[in-house]
């Protein structure tokens, strides 16, 4: 899959395995600004496209607005899914400002 391809080839281990059948959205990565969760699709699929992870979203010292925001706020409870939460949350918001329902 997509997300063992991240976590096992590229050592991107910030997108989390939880359920591995698309129902927790702890693996939620963006693919071309979309979400996708990467534990339903294989990586195949996806050549030359752009996959931006949690890594991808921002830094330690720059996070991304939506990185800050949750910390801010606590938006979290134990972590484990919290990438996946912050790079769904990301999507959603350029979703509606692209006008897609």
């Amino acid at each position: 899959t997509l997300l063992d391809a991240l976590r096992e080839n590229l050592h991107l281990i910030g997108t989390k395995k939880g359920c591995d059948h698309g129902q927790c959205g702890a693996c939620t990565v963006l693919v071309n600004g979309r979400r996708l969760n990467a534990c339903l699709t294989l990586a195949v699929m996806h050549q030359g496209a752009e996959i931006t992870t949690i890594e991808g979203l921002g830094s330690p010292d720059n996070l991304h607005p939506m990185q800050a925001a949750f910390i801010k706020h606590d938006g979290f409870q134990c972590g484990y899914c919290t990438s996946g939460q912050i790079c769904s949350s990301v999507a959603v918001l350029k979703e509606i400002q692209d006008g897609i329902p």
